[in-house]
């Protein structure tokens, strides 16, 4: 989708009710799903973390920035994530960690970021976070500058190719909780984006399909 037809619709987004845990679920195995619909949140105490939905111009027609993660002792090695981290106390906000994480891993400026909306936040029980994604957009070209630490690739992909249906699919994988389940996911070129990630995305798809 051209960038600059893509910007008449984004007044637009604000306005839009989010479709919430409807769309997180389904991207959810159907033997969790039980359980995270009946999940008490009022009885935890999460570590909080916060997100980018980063949108933006390449050749002029609008993409969405993804990060596939180093490998490390963890429950989110190696996986195809948005830029995002832990929230820290210098921060203040959610959005101020996201802008701040998005600089860290992918060098791009806060200043250049506009933030468009918050949307529904998730809570990871592997890792006990709950995470707050920000929809953000950067209205020029941008150059990223991965941290090696942190990041081994970047995947920038195009708006119209994440808008298509067909980018989602049912893959057997093993998690944390089950061996060898069907699992809803997207298939983003090589890649398997699934579990909270694809929560998130999912919500940002619907939405957006709203409006275009």
């Amino acid at each position: 989708m051209d960038f600059q037809d893509f910007l008449e619709y984004v007044p637009k987004l604000v306005g839009v009710n989010l479709p919430a845990k409807e769309a997180h679920f389904k991207m959810v195995p159907f033997e969790r799903l039980e359980s995270l619909k009946n999940q008490n949140l009022d009885s935890i105490s999460p570590k909080n973390a916060a997100v980018m939905m980063l949108l933006y111009p390449k050749n002029g027609r609008t993409h969405l920035v993804l990060i596939v993660r180093n490998s490390y002792e963890g429950f989110h090695s190696a996986q195809i994530a948005l830029p995002g981290g832990k929230y820290e106390a210098k921060d203040q906000t959610y959005v101020n960690t996201a802008l701040r994480e998005t600089q860290e891993e992918l060098g791009v400026h806060p200043e250049i970021i506009e933030i468009v909306m918050p949307f529904t936040n998730l809570y990871i029980q592997v890792s006990n976070f709950m995470v707050y994604p920000f929809l953000g957009i950067c209205k020029e070209e941008i150059a990223f500058v991965p941290d090696g630490n942190e990041v081994v690739n970047i995947i920038e992909l195009p708006l119209n190719d994440f808008l298509n249906d067909d980018l989602i699919v049912t893959t057997t994988m093993s998690t944390s909780y089950a061996k060898n389940i069907e699992i809803p996911a997207f298939k983003i070129k090589e890649h398997i984006v699934w579990g909270a990630t694809a929560m998130m995305l999912n919500e940002l798809k619907e939405v957006l399909k709203k409006v275009l």
